[in-house]
């Protein structure tokens, strides 16, 4: 059973997304919050696999209650999925930076919310390609971010797998693409996230992108050869 936490200061949408978990056999929902300050509190108490966070809450906002999740040690098995109804850059940089795993548009369809839950409670990346372009092309590259000697620190592999999770890829799909066994895959990318002290996948692409190591060009990514 994967356990959720809801945050988010509308009832009626809070309630809509009750409604909509609660209706899979592998999804509870533990606690509501209204504010950033209530979900930290919440999320001690429950201990929940995923916490669903709006961006824009009162009292406290839904950056600084990621920053607080992610940073307790007591909460490293809650993954936190930013809400947000605007996909804002500035939003989606912090967030991930303050150790968000990801993030759902609002209206997002019922099927594509059910199952970003269920990717998150694994530990996987949620982001969506468009958001992905955004956060690179028009915000990344204007904030100052990793040196390119911080990619010293991994072998030739790590960074192929670095930039193949940047690009949106899962595991098997690295794997294919290198011609290595999944299990290779998934250890070249836990080392490098090790190294790196990501968090988790999404952090890993942030790095990517601010590092160099994937660059954006018109209409799409490129990965330096």
């Amino acid at each position: 059973m994967i356990r959720v936490l809801l945050a988010d200061d509308q009832a009626l949408i809070r309630g809509g997304f009750r409604a909509l978990l609660e209706a899979e056999d592998d999804l509870e929902v533990v606690a509501e919050a209204a504010n950033g300050e209530q979900a930290v509190a919440l999320a001690l108490t429950h201990r929940p696999d995923v916490a669903l966070v709006d961006i824009q809450m009162p009292v406290m906002d839904g950056i600084e209650a990621t920053r607080r999740i992610a940073a307790d040690d007591r909460l490293s098995g809650t993954h936190v999925v930013i809400l947000t109804n605007y996909g804002l850059d500035e939003y989606v940089v912090d967030a991930l930076r303050a150790g968000a795993g990801g993030f759902l548009v609002k209206d997002t369809e019922p099927a594509d919310l059910l199952q970003g839950v269920r990717v998150a409670a694994r530990g996987d990346a949620l982001l969506s390609p468009a958001i992905t372009r955004r956060l690179i092309g028009e915000y990344v590259a204007r904030r100052p971010g990793p040196s390119p000697e911080a990619l010293g620190v991994l072998t030739n592999r790590e960074r192929e797998v670095t930039a193949l999770v940047a690009r949106g890829l899962s595991n098997d799909e690295i794997a294919a693409h290198m011609v290595i066994s999944p299990t290779t895959a998934k250890t070249h990318v836990s080392r490098a996230m090790t190294k790196l002290r990501a968090r988790d996948r999404a952090q890993l692409v942030v790095f990517a992108y601010e590092s160099g190591l994937v660059a954006p060009r018109s209409g799409g990514m490129d990965v330096p050869g």
